[in-house]
């Protein structure tokens, strides 16, 4: 009988192995598509928070989710090296300036643990950069750049540069030119395959 069972077994892992490499296979991005596995649905479990925030703000949800991916990988609780909080990173300072400007009277640095208002605050702060670039001709790479390194940083590397190739060169390390290519790409594969 234990024969029987092990066998099963046996039978049933390489059949949830095949599935899994399958997919992984078919799939246009089989790493990104493993994490997603792996996360057992963490992934998708703020999509429509994700979409209110995008659509409150005039924000693409797809850039926004691109962010949440790169800063946290869907990990609300998650705590930054400098102390930025929650899915999509939000520093205290950023957050105190949304909700300022949302007339939030009782604010504190923990609430952007709360999916819903870390969304809020962060998308809030990245459609003020896209507006504050958009005379350029692509303002999300500035706007990515500004989330990640801060407006005054970007003001600096972007006084002289023609365009956002030239603004992330000037910014001197691969940090915030590597974060901004991981956004974006992440943001085309959104958008492309529309989770």
């Amino acid at each position: 009988m234990k024969r029987i069972f092990l066998r099963l077994f046996l039978v049933l892992l390489f059949a949830v192995n095949a599935a899994v490499a399958i997919v992984l296979w078919r799939s246009p991005d089989p790493a990104y598509r493993l994490q997603e596995l792996l996360a057992f649905g963490r992934y998708h479990e703020f999509d429509d928070l994700i979409a209110g925030a995008g659509r409150k703000y005039g924000v693409d949800p797809m850039l926004v989710k691109a962010i949440v991916w790169r800063e946290s990988r869907f990990q609300p609780e998650k705590i930054g090296t400098s102390g930025e909080r929650g899915l999509m990173q939000v520093g205290e300072a950023a957050a105190r300036d949304w909700a300022a400007a949302r007339k939030i009277e009782v604010f504190v640095f923990t609430d952007l643990f709360d999916a819903k208002t870390n969304l809020e605050a962060g998308t809030w702060y990245l459609s003020r950069a896209l507006e504050h670039w958009k005379e350029r001709d692509d303002p999300v790479p500035f706007a990515l750049a500004e989330f990640n390194a801060g407006r005054s940083r970007i003001e600096k590397w972007a006084a002289n540069a023609a365009g956002a190739e030239e603004m992330l060169r000037a910014a001197g390390g691969a940090s915030t030119h590597g974060y901004v290519d991981d956004v974006i790409r992440r943001f085309r594969f959104y958008r492309e395959h529309r989770w």
